[in-house]
Parts: structure tokens; sequence; C-alpha cells
């Protein structure tokens, strides 16, 4: 399905450097990515709303933080815990930074860091902008499994900061990777290790599940932007050589 679909994007981007010119594809590109980066906002800023005025989506929030009180235990209390370690400040920085270095070193190019590495930045910066601007107080301590969190709650950070960045180093293996069912399964084990770590901060009652849907919302929209940005700057790369050559080359490679 993800090879079917790459093809008939293919197709379809030829077709219209055919008729508008390497620019007619270039605005394609940009629109295709900075669509879904608009709707994804739109969403996340429903999701604010709804906060706000504590009524569609937020009426689930206490009713979900009850069913995880409800399943506890001590044993899936450390075992969820430890999960969410991994998106956290130590676990994930140590992951991406492993990732990151294993591609460079084989694809020969710094194109991972510098795209992790922005995905990186924008994901704490919305993260530490919306904690200060909307400053929504957490779960009750009494509520959540320890070691408790003081900061704002709204949005995620967890769950942000890691759809931004196992969505990056997921984008970039789909890239470099030529096997089908690999990609496949990339793609797989980032959406369930994103939902795992999104979903352990509701477990935990240390967010609410809006803090976490509002925090994918915008991950996702950051994640468009980034991958528009590198596939517009590819295809520029790639025309300005004239589709062969050294930077066509490195273009393919990034």
């Amino acid at each position: 399905m993800i090879e079917a679909a790459r093809r008939q994007l293919e197709h379809l981007l030829a077709a219209v450097t055919g008729v508008l010119g390497r620019h007619g594809a270039l605005v394609l590109t940009l629109a295709a990515g900075l669509v879904p980066a608009l709707l994804l906002t739109l969403a996340a800023a429903g999701v604010y709303d709804a906060v706000v005025e504590e009524d569609g989506v937020a009426g689930l929030d206490q009713p979900v933080l009850e069913a995880a009180l409800a399943v506890r235990s001590p044993a899936l209390d450390s075992a969820v815990t430890w999960l969410t370690n991994l998106g956290g400040t130590v676990g994930l920085p140590l992951i991406a930074g492993a990732a990151v270095l294993a591609l460079c070193w084989w694809k020969r190019s710094w194109t991972p860091l510098l795209l992790v590495a922005t995905a990186a930045a924008g994901s704490l910066l919305l993260t530490v902008a919306g904690k200060s601007i909307v400053g929504r107080h957490r779960p009750a301590l009494e509520d959540a499994v320890p070691p408790y969190e003081y900061s704002a709650s709204f949005p995620s950070g967890h769950s942000l900061n890691s759809l931004a960045v196992i969505g990056t180093l997921a984008y970039l293996l789909v890239l470099y990777l030529h096997s089908r069912w690999v990609r496949t399964a990339v793609l797989a084990g980032a959406a369930v290790f994103i939902a795992a770590v999104g979903l352990s901060r509701v477990y935990l009652g240390h967010h609410w599940l809006t803090d976490v849907l509002v925090a994918w919302t915008l991950g996702l929209a950051w994640l468009a932007i980034i991958i528009t940005v590198h596939q517009l700057l590819h295809r520029r790369n790639t025309a300005a050589d004239g589709g062969s050559g050294p930077a066509a080359d490195e273009a393919g490679r990034n």
C-alpha cells in the first residue's frame, strides 16, 4: 500500500511537472504538506477550545483517567513507568542520538542530524509555549503514579516530542530502505511506540487525555512541515542539477 501510494504520487508529480514545469511540481509538493499541517493545527485548536469550554472531547478526560485507575497494579505501574521514560528527557535523546549517528554513518550525510535536531527543537518550543500560554493543571497527585510532575499539563511534552522525533526517524528510514515490508514494519513500529508513550502519560495520571491528543495533532502538523521542506529542497536540488550528477545523487541519499 505504501509503495503503491508512493508510485502514484511520483506519477502525479511527473504529470504536473510536464504541464506546469518544475515550479508547478514544487507548488504541488508544498500544498500536499502544508494543507495537512493546517488541518492538523485547526484540529489542535479545536481540542484547545474543548478544554477551555470544558465540553466536547474534554468530557472524556475524567472517565479515561478513572478507567486507568481501575486497571492499575504495582507491576503494570512499573512497566508503564519504564515505557514512558523511553519518551522522556533522557530516554528519547538517547534513542534519537543512537539512531542519528547510525543513519549519518550509513548514508554519509548530515541530513538525519539536521532533520531530527530541527524536529526536536520545534517540538520542544511548541511544548514550552503551550504550557506557558495555557497553564493547565495536571490531574491531582493522589491520582498519579510517582515520581510526580509539577509543570503545566497542556500539551504533553512526552507525546509531542516522541511523535516529532520518532516520526522524523521513521520518515528517513522509509526514504532509505527499499523493502516494502521493512518500510511497513518501520511505520507500524513508530506508530505503536508513539501511541504507547502518549497513552502511558494518561495511565500514569501525569496528563489528561486531551493533553495527549493536542500533542499528537501539533506533532503531526510539525512533522508534515519538516517533511514538506525536506522534499522541496530535495526536488529543487535535483531539478537544478538536471536530475543527474553529484548534487542529484546527494539529494537522493538525503
